[in-house]
């Protein structure tokens, strides 16, 4: 088995400075079969979370997941990020903290699923990016 990750300690690390220095806390998560938040913000397969204690309810930092409760236009939403789908926690007003390089959920059973979507490097995901390019809306001059 490989060593345990310094991830969660440094997302709780960044988190109490944030909210010691009166910032507000941001996470950025890479979503994937594995998180639970709100389909419907999620843009190009990421999602950013306010995650301050006035923002949340009953926020829990764990070692393998961050969780807790939010609001999403009035609507109460339980929210569950998997330490592996964190890509970046920081401060919203200064962009600091800390950023991290996107690994695969191999620590978690059953995520073998995740390798053919992260393995391109150009950026190209098929999922998020698919339904999104032809609903777009488009400005057309017409003389």
């Amino acid at each position: 088995m490989t060593d345990p990750t310094t991830k969660p300690y440094l997302v709780r690390a960044i988190y109490e400075w944030c909210s010691d220095s009166g910032y507000t806390p941001y996470l950025s998560v890479k979503v994937d079969e594995s998180t639970r938040v709100p389909l419907e913000y999620v843009k190009n397969g990421e999602i950013v979370l306010n995650i301050s204690p006035d923002a949340t309810r009953n926020i829990t930092l764990g070692r393998d997941v961050v969780q807790f409760s939010a609001r999403f236009n009035g609507v109460s939403r339980e929210i569950s990020v998997p330490i592996h789908a964190v890509a970046a926690i920081f401060a919203r007003e200064n962009g600091q903290g800390l950023f991290f390089p996107t690994e695969p959920a191999s620590g978690t059973p059953g995520q073998g699923t995740d390798a053919p979507e992260s393995a391109p490097d150009g950026g190209d995901e098929p999922g998020p990016d698919t339904p999104t390019r032809p609903s777009r809306p488009r400005l057309q001059v017409v003389k």
